[in-house]
């Protein structure tokens, strides 16, 4: 029986810039993993983007089809639309912020063949409501750590 890879993903940010966190829930037929993690400051579009980049890290195996559900859709027009190509052509001009991180996932993303989903936000996708209470939780918690790329006000 063949799986496909689904992965959930969410960001969340108190304040934006503020304190912040991602939340991931991967699902493989009835295999699921959830990650979190928090960051002291940082903002909600990094940890958006932030929990896509984490999901992709943790994979072993590349060059397999999935899908991202996400409710960014800074994310999903950013790839799906192609603007990230152009934004890397012209070395992100003109004050395109997240730099480090789109270059990140960018990176990553030749890995694989990705295929995002928006989703709406704090709507009925039981996974989406999982991932923003992971990201929330994980924003509002101990343990945060620094959002080493994070320029505030770029």
């Amino acid at each position: 029986m063949s799986h496909q890879l689904i992965i959930y993903t969410d960001g969340s940010s108190r304040g934006n810039p503020g304190p912040g966190g991602y939340g991931i829930v991967m699902q493989w037929g009835e295999q699921t993993k959830e990650f979190s993690q928090g960051f002291r400051f940082t903002t909600n579009n990094r940890m958006e983007l932030m929990g896509v980049i984490v999901a992709l890290e943790s994979l072993t195996k590349k060059n397999i089809p999935l899908t991202i559900y996400t409710d960014s859709q800074y994310i999903v027009n950013s790839v799906e639309k192609r603007w990230l190509d152009g934004w890397i052509k012209t070395d992100f001009k003109g004050g395109k912020k997240n730099k480090d991180l789109w270059l990140r996932y960018y990176k990553l993303s030749r890995d694989f063949k990705i295929k995002f989903v928006w989703v709406k936000g704090h709507a009925n996708n039981a996974m989406n409501n999982r991932c923003d209470i992971l990201a929330t939780t994980a924003a509002d918690g101990k343990g945060l750590i620094e959002d080493v790329g994070y320029i505030p006000g770029s």
